[in-house]
């Protein structure tokens, strides 16, 4: 179906972000695989050519332009590389960036923004801990206040960028009321240290890592918005997180479907190509048609969100049917593939792997079942 979400500026905004891609992931993907990292100069190039800085005003070196269809592209883009480059960058362009533009001071802005868009200042979200996943009312990393300013301590973990984060945006329990507090926790801040990175079953590109906290001394010029909100301004980013996700579990298993189509064409059995086969016919003709209707869906839910209409809801729905249908349409294309689909160096079994998470991560499938089931007036009883 054609889609309707974009206009000439996103389609020339795409070429751009295209030959980035090309450019500057495709010739270094296995490097940045066995470094389980992403290089700094792909940072830097890619806030030299704007993509960092979608939705800042101009003044602290952004685009000037808020719109998340933009953003949509990026992240579709970067989806054809590899499911870790979206995941890095998007952490930084859609995960953090309402925070250090929507709850800092003016102060706080000139003095992260124009790093931030330029790929100098690499950013994380540090809200997962060991005992604290999608239930983030369970984080117990806590900042006391010392003086005029805190003292934070405790851990997160899997946390993407977290090993190379120049700031990492922090959820600690406060003593304030509301209980959890945000914080900008910086690279050489005394008490704060990085695990290894972690060995992930897929998006080795991606660097995660675990991140500790000892005693660090945080300025009061750190503290990210009102101190015992951090819960209520947590809740209020997640549905953009979720959309962000969302856009891109589309674009990976559009990707992966495009790939395999290529593939039944080409290879043969029994003297005719494997796509000429009517199972092969009657699976991607399914997968076709479950990408088309999360599509479709998907762009809706990007069009709500630039309108500023879009619920906590429908994020979670996109975030739910999106990951379920790309982990469904990739498992379909590594069939089709054969003994070649559980060989890591196609495409198809590395996005397999890749994909995986998708499901758990940005608060997990069961989760988001809960929320819209929530919705519908099914709540457990009390007492």
């Amino acid at each position: 179906m054609k889609r309707a979400l974009f206009e000439d500026e996103h389609n020339w905004f795409r070429e751009s972000v295209a030959a980035f891609v090309d450019r500057e992931l495709m010739p270094n993907r296995e490097r940045f695989r066995s470094q389980r990292s992403i290089d700094r100069e792909a940072w830097l190039k890619a806030g030299e050519a704007g993509f960092l800085g979608l939705g800042v005003p101009a003044e602290y070196g952004g685009s000037g332009i808020d719109d998340f269809r933009f953003n949509a592209v990026f992240g579709e883009e970067l989806a054809r590389a590899g499911f870790a480059y979206a995941s890095s960058f998007g952490i930084q362009t859609d995960v953090v960036a309402p925070y250090l533009l929507r709850l800092t001071t003016e102060e706080q802005r000139r003095r992260w923004l124009p790093g931030f868009c330029k790929g100098e200042i690499v950013t994380a979200i540090g809200m997962t801990e060991p005992a604290a996943g999608s239930d983030l009312k369970g984080i117990q990393s806590t900042a006391r206040r010392d003086g005029d300013g805190w003292s934070l301590s405790g851990s997160k973990t899997f946390i993407t960028n977290g090993y190379n984060a120049n700031l990492v945006v922090t959820a600690a329990r406060t003593p304030d009321p509301g209980g959890i507090s945000l914080f900008a926790v910086e690279e050489g801040m005394e008490g704060f240290n990085r695990g290894t990175k972690l060995h992930k079953l897929g998006q080795h590109e991606a660097d995660t890592a675990e991140l500790f906290f000892d005693e660090v001394a945080l300025p009061a010029e750190n503290l990210i918005g009102e101190p015992g909100r951090g819960m209520a301004l947590m809740m209020g980013h997640l549905s953009q997180e979720r959309i962000s996700t969302a856009v891109v579990n589309v674009a990976h298993a559009e990707n992966v479907m495009r790939l395999t189509l290529e593939y039944v064409m080409e290879r043969k059995a029994f003297g005719r190509p494997i796509g000429s086969f009517q199972n092969s016919r009657f699976v991607l003709a399914g997968c076709d048609a479950e990408l088309d209707m999360a599509r479709v869906y998907v762009d809706r839910c990007v069009e709500a969100h630039v309108a500023g209409e879009l619920t906590a809801v429908e994020a979670a729905k996109a975030k739910l049917i999106s990951s379920e249908i790309q982990n469904r349409v990739i498992d379909a294309c590594m069939q089709l593939h054969g003994g070649y689909g559980y060989i890591e160096e196609y495409e198809v079994a590395r996005s397999w792997v890749d994909a995986r998470i998708t499901r758990i991560w940005a608060g997990t499938n069961e989760i988001m079942k809960e929320v819209i089931g929530r919705s519908l007036g099914l709540e457990e009883p009390q007492g």
